[in-house]
């Protein structure tokens, strides 16, 4: 990127916190001045929110960064705050209502689960795991997995969480960089109507790896498997049998509490670093804050246990809050498309946190669906992963919120462990599209190329000048690699790898990585912005944008349309929306060619594959497509591509 990015694209619109909320919301109307004045003090003051065993004796130790130390000297077990005291106040108060795809259901008290995960840490302990080993957990959305990341937590083992839709190749890769000595796994997992073999995929994963002595399996598909002896334990006949007593282990601030693989589509994937003290401090400051968690609410995170949003957002801050919430093992259309709006019909939900992609999806199958559910149920809508286009803001506001909630749009990363740039409802005024500001406490800023912070109204590169409790503490095994990813662009500076431009309030608009900037015609142009032109057309209901090759403007912007509904696309189409982009932000960034396209090649997370989409459009050979949630769309994307529509019609 030689220069700034261009701020293009404008929202007027703007929606002030409702009255009754505001009112009686957690964070209070000076929180961002008072944090700002002394951020450490405000991160003291949410640490003591949490249960310590002994006081820290220093808040940051900043001497050998960029590795910073939080709460130094100060000592915990993360499941104590999550559970123990809790269980201590009310046993008997609901911690997880879980729903199973085939519509099976369990309700999991805190008394419960405080049982379940000291008998799971006990079985673990029988298989010689202790504090400073490793154990790899891969899992589908059943209740067990959040057992088995705290029962790792109670005995001072870290968990490296897999997400279950990977392959035994990415299994293996993970099990072996951070030498994991168990893996806790299912015979299968439910997704839409089929049962997933993951056991399969362990064994697959394990045939010569050397540091896997035990494996812990749950029985929830009945599907058949091979069995070792001596290394495979059954769940069911394991766990029962223990103790439903286990002393926490005492941890340090700075121990380590998992290691999470970010699933990059190129590159051997980043084994991301977090520790007890100051991680758990974040995610359980967000969650209260940005959430307004109340002891009435029930609150629903859509996300899986295998990222980061499920580890902080289902059940580290959600637990240290003594929240109730609702876990679902399925997808979003089965057995029908209104599956999430019915389960929050009957659970009552009255927190929603979810992906722009999924609301995309929404968009794209009518309103007619949620509208056929009853809602009302709902207070707080949440929006997590890629920046939220504002046509989508505006369908979920109306169509899921009745536009009666506050929608918090949050902007955060696996390596920042916790939300840092996000609306907190009662106090801010949201922008459809906007993830409005910093967290208090979070030093978020936007600069140009050289570091220099950019005026209000243009676009650059979002940075992070001063260090946050829940922060990864490295790359696992690679501290070089650490250094020169996030702290080499800027002295000093955290590199999140995101562009990012200031309105004339001081609001912030993410731009998508930087890596996704389009050059046209000398003009540094955000994917986000096109993107968020062409969602805006009534027509269109998720669109992409990618800079191809081209001999007269340097690159030229090629786009894929998802259109709404039963809308077909056509020539005379392609012209509206290059017209409808064109009056949106400029003649600059109207599509040169336009593909209609039934789905978008996504990653298992959600995101869009833009690098599939740039080779497409290129006609080169395909990039790797293994982490593809829907690896057959990208052939019929490609068919659709021969001969792109565009600058003749």
């Amino acid at each position: 990127m030689s220069e700034t990015i261009e701020n293009l694209f404008q929202e007027e619109r703007s929606f002030p916190p409702p009255e009754a909320l505001a009112s009686r919301a957690n964070a209070r109307p000076r929180i961002h001045q008072e944090a700002a004045a002394d951020p450490q003090a405000f991160w003291v003051e949410e640490a003591k929110k949490l249960q310590w065993k002994q006081p820290w004796d220093q808040v940051l130790d900043d001497s050998e960064a960029p590795f910073y130390r939080w709460f130094v000297g100060g000592t915990l077990n993360v499941t104590e705050s999550c559970l123990d005291r809790h269980v201590a106040a009310n046993p008997d108060r609901i911690a997880f209502h879980w729903e199973g795809e085939p519509g099976d259901s369990r309700s999991i008290t805190y008394g419960e689960l405080l049982a379940e995960v000291c008998r799971t840490a006990n079985a673990l302990k029988k298989m010689e795991v202790g504090k400073g080993d490793t154990v790899a957990i891969y899992m589908g959305m059943v209740p067990e997995i959040v057992v088995a990341m705290l029962a790792c937590a109670r005995i001072g083992a870290a968990h490296s969480v897999v997400f279950g839709g990977f392959s035994a190749d990415s299994l293996r890769e993970r099990i072996d960089d951070c030498a994991c000595k168990a893996v806790i796994t299912q015979d299968g997992s439910w997704r839409r109507g089929s049962v997933f073999p993951l056991k399969k995929n362990v064994d697959d994963s394990l045939i010569g790896q050397q540091t896997v002595k035990n494996v812990l399996v749950l029985r929830r598909g009945e599907n058949p498997v091979d069995w070792q002896e001596g290394r495979d334990h059954w769940w069911h006949e394991v766990v029962p049998e223990m103790s439903d007593i286990c002393e926490p282990e005492e941890m340090d601030a700075e121990d380590l509490l998992f290691i999470l693989y970010t699933s990059g589509s190129t590159g051997k994937p980043k084994g991301i670093v977090h520790t007890c003290g100051g991680y758990l401090t974040g995610v359980s400051s967000t969650f209260r804050n940005v959430f307004d968690i109340k002891d009435d609410d029930l609150y629903w995170c859509t996300a899986d246990c295998g990222w980061v949003t499920g580890h902080s957002y289902i059940v580290y801050g959600p637990l240290a809050n003594n929240a109730t919430s609702l876990i679902y093992e399925g997808t979003p259309d089965h057995p029908q498309q209104d599956r999430w709006w019915k389960l929050i019909e009957k659970y009552g939900v009255t927190i929603l946190y979810t992906a722009p992609t999924a609301i995309r999806t929404f968009m794209k199958w009518g309103e007619s669906l949620p509208g056929g559910c009853d809602l009302t149920s709902l207070r707080l809508l949440g929006s997590v992963g890629e920046p939220i286009n504002p046509e989508a803001w505006m369908w979920y506001h109306e169509h899921i919120g009745q536009q009666q909630c506050p929608i918090v749009d949050t902007w955060w990363q696996t390596e920042t462990g916790s939300i840092m740039i996000t609306p907190l409802p009662g106090i801010t005024t949201t922008k459809p599209g906007s993830a409005t500001t910093p967290y208090p406490g979070i030093d978020a800023h936007v600069v140009d190329d050289d570091g220099n912070r950019v005026e209000r109204g243009h676009g650059g590169i979002l940075v992070i000048d001063s260090p946050w409790p829940s922060m990864l503490r490295g790359i696992h095994g690679d501290p070089e690699r650490y250094k020169e990813v996030y702290w080499s662009r800027f002295e000093g500076t955290y590199f999140p790898g995101d562009g990012c431009k200031i309105d004339e309030d001081g609001y912030l608009w993410l731009l998508g990585r930087i890596d996704d900037v389009m050059l046209i015609s000398g003009h540094n142009i955000s994917t986000t912005e096109v993107e968020s032109a062409l969602v805006d057309h009534a027509s269109v209901a998720e669109a992409a944008v990618v800079g191809r090759a081209d001999d007269r403007t340097g690159q030229a912007i090629a786009a894929f349309v998802v259109l709404r509904g039963s809308e077909v696309g056509h020539d005379e189409l392609i012209v509206e929306l290059r017209k409808h982009v064109a009056n949106k932000i400029g003649p600059i960034a109207k599509p040169a060619s336009i593909v209609f396209t039934p789905d978008l090649p996504k990653t298992r997370s959600g995101k869009i594959m833009r690098r599939l989409l740039k080779d497409i459009s290129e006609k080169r050979k395909l990039g790797d497509v293994t982490t593809l949630a829907n690896a057959d769309i990208v052939e019929a994307i490609r068919d659709g591509a021969t001969d792109p529509a565009g600058e003749d019609h």
